[in-house]
């Protein structure tokens, strides 16, 4: 065995190729068999077939396609047989190209920097969806709106001081507070059925200012219950055919809660409701409907600043 063949065959012999570019490992580990065999010149290189395959560990065909690669290669030559064995001279003069060095080290970089970046993806992607930092909320306990549920509303409504009756049923509503006209600030008259309902006054004589003010002896508070949107929006489910869809409950509430806080009575609100149910428009339209349905026609110079609810069902809107 000479180094020098075998130190040729290893470092200093041109790389082949495949067809697909990468190195041809078969063949260069059957040229670094030959160099073992071969003397410092490179000649008289003759093992079998056999010891090839024992040395390499690859089938006959392989081992004669790999020795066929070399030789159209150039990096061996057939110079005759040794007992029936083919001799080969390792043409070692062929010197192996720079830039394989160059390229390997290109590919080792570039397969570097893809770990990296994937290393970092991965890691930025753990932050992203680090379960410590998730938190999992039962859709049962979203609402969309601040209008409670609709068994809660009715609930809320039933210890509302409300007189249970069909005539009156939705005099708690009323945010009137004067005295009935059978009433005078001199003579206190009858109360109506409601403890905190009470009709309009017609007698000129009674300005809102005066029907406001309480008269002697009467226990009633001047200042009604305020009217809520749960309020509004329980009124309007309860002449639902069927209950509408949750997020249709929570846009009607959410509209309602904003004409409230904006000043619109709820008298107003309630007429807007109505026309909007018999529309069949969507809930965002609602505040639009409530306008129409404040300016449709001007206000009497007589109309007082607070008025008595009527029940919608009663005067046929609902």
């Amino acid at each position: 065995m000479s180094t020098e063949a075998v130190t040729w065959a290893m470092d200093d012999a041109p790389m082949l190729r495949t067809g697909k570019g990468r190195p041809d490992s078969t063949a260069r580990h059957v040229l670094q068999v030959l160099a073992e065999h071969a003397r410092a010149d490179g000649s008289n290189a003759h093992p079998s077939i056999l010891r090839i395959q024992y040395r390499t560990g690859y089938d006959e065909t392989t081992v004669r396609r790999a020795l066929q690669r070399l030789e159209q290669a150039g990096l061996i030559k057939n110079t005759g047989t040794v007992q029936g064995r083919t001799k080969w001279r390792l043409m070692m003069r062929l010197q192996r190209s720079e830039f394989d060095w160059a390229e390997l080290e290109a590919e080792a970089e570039a397969k570097r920097r893809a770990t990296a970046e994937r290393v970092r993806r991965h890691r930025a992607k753990q932050r992203a969806t680090d379960s410590d930092a998730v938190t999992e909320t039962d859709s049962d306990a979203v609402t969309a709106t601040p209008v409670t549920d609709f068994e809660s509303v009715s609930n809320a409504l039933k210890v509302r001081d409300v007189t249970d009756s069909e005539s009156v049923r939705n005099t708690h509503e009323a945010r009137y507070t004067g005295p009935s006209p059978a009433q005078t600030p001199e003579k206190p008259g009858p109360l109506t059925t409601s403890s905190n309902h009470q009709e309009p006054s017609t007698d000129p004589a009674v300005t809102p200012e005066t029907a406001a003010t309480p008269t002697p002896g009467d226990e009633q508070s001047s200042d009604p219950t305020p009217i809520s949107a749960q309020t509004i929006v329980a009124e309007w489910l309860e002449r639902c055919a069927k209950r509408p869809p949750s997020s249709v409950i929570g846009q009607v509430g959410k509209q309602t809660k904003a004409l409230l806080d904006d000043g619109i009575h709820p008298d107003d609100i309630r007429r807007g409701i109505a026309t909007w149910m018999t529309r069949g428009l969507h809930p965002s339209t609602i505040p639009a409907v409530v306008n129409e349905a404040m300016n449709a026609q001007p206000v009497p110079a007589g109309r007082p600043a607070r008025q008595t609810y009527v029940d919608p069902a009663e005067r046929g809107i609902f």
